[in-house]
């Protein structure tokens, strides 16, 4: 047998070590990796902070978890959906956010207090002002004299009129508004839910009164003169037995589908709550899923018709028609800006939220 080459034998040797130094590497560099995917969630409610941007719901396993920020909450959706909370308080204080979860799982989150816009630009470049209704088509001009209807000061008892407030200095002068990023692309089908209503209404007055609040929004009822060129549409399917997926502390639950308005227990500060389910679609709004809307009747008295004797009541068309705003893509807007329907909070016995003023028609032109 022939002699074996010694310098062969060496190189040979130092080949497998260096291979076998790279493969141990390697192995330590993926297990690092496989480290770093893990994650590991506390028990009970998720803060933010425990879910951050940027975190996979797939590895962190947390499609179904509440997430909590600012005393409002969401459900984790499935990825590919988005879940909004926005809650009115007696605080007058915005609180609500979004949490996005894209199709590969990524979070994202919508947790700033936007800033209403008081340009005639806006958000989203609204439609110019300049297909004002006709006063001759039964619409008046857009007059901004605070003079209370008379109605106000009439026997006890007598309801307050519409116009009352609606015309209140400034509704016809402020284009303040903001938007989210939610749009109702087809028409927005709707139902009754389950158990007691605002007002101790029956379900079918309280379907009649939600209808009228839902069509101020897409019909953009205003006392300003301005005509509708808002395309939104909503359509009220039946009663359900079903209810809206909000629960006792204002945050949302599951979504099933259905869009459900409804009364029930929220927290003690809060009026009504709106949550929204989005897919997300870049380059534009999200397309609204599904929106549910809770008054609270735990904590609140509502009515159907406010009167001059009225006393600690809130107005179900004027919390009605705000919820319809956050629903239709409109968000709140702030301090100085109490004459518009999305401001942040409800004023009782009154029925100034009924009609849209010049903010809440520019902020519906800019989105439809």
């Amino acid at each position: 047998m022939p002699g074996r080459n010694p310098e062969l034998i060496g190189r040979t040797i130092t080949a497998f070590a260096l291979a076998a130094s790279l493969s141990a590497v390697a192995g330590s560099a993926n297990a690092a990796s496989s480290a770093a995917d893990v994650c590991e969630l506390p028990a009970g409610e998720l803060a933010v902070s425990d879910l951050p941007a940027g975190s996979s719901v797939i590895t962190c396993n947390a499609v179904g978890r509440m997430v909590t920020y600012d005393g409002t909450g969401v459900t984790v959706p499935e990825p590919g959906t988005a879940v909004s909370v926005d809650a009115l308080t007696t605080d007058g204080e915005t609180h609500g956010f979004t949490l996005e979860v894209a199709s590969d799982g990524t979070v994202s989150y919508d947790l700033t207090d936007t800033i209403a816009d008081t340009s005639t630009a806006g958000h989203d470049i609204p439609d110019p002002l300049a297909n004002a209704a006709d006063p001759g088509a039964g619409l008046p001009e857009g007059a901004d004299d605070p003079v209370a209807d008379a109605s106000d000061s009439s026997a006890e008892g007598a309801e307050v009129a519409d116009v009352d407030d609606l015309r209140a200095a400034g509704a016809c002068s402020d284009g303040s508004y903001t938007t989210a990023d939610r749009k109702e692309y087809g028409t927005y089908n709707w139902y009754i839910g389950d158990g007691g209503m605002p007002g101790a209404l029956s379900r079918t007055d309280a379907k009649w009164a939600f209808y009228d609040a839902i069509d101020n929004i897409t019909e953009s009822y205003n006392n300003c003169g301005y005509g509708d060129s808002v395309g939104a549409k909503m359509n009220f399917l039946s009663e359900t037995s079903r209810e809206a997926g909000i629960n006792s502390s204002s945050s949302c639950t599951d979504n099933d589908g259905l869009s459900v308005w409804d009364a029930g227990d929220l927290k003690n500060n809060v009026v009504a709550t709106t949550c929204s389910w989005t897919w997300p679609t870049p380059g534009v709004k999200n397309d609204l899923r599904e929106a549910d809307v809770r008054f609270n009747t735990h904590d609140h008295d509502f009515t159907n018709k406010p009167t001059s004797s009225c006393s600690n009541k809130y107005d179900i068309r004027s919390v009605g028609t705000h919820e319809a705003g956050h629903v239709f893509g409109l968000g709140h807007v702030g301090s100085g800006h109490e004459n518009l329907t999305m401001y942040t909070n409800s004023f009782k016995c009154k029925t100034i939220a009924r009609t849209l003023g010049k903010g809440d028609v520019l902020g519906l032109r800019s989105i439809y």
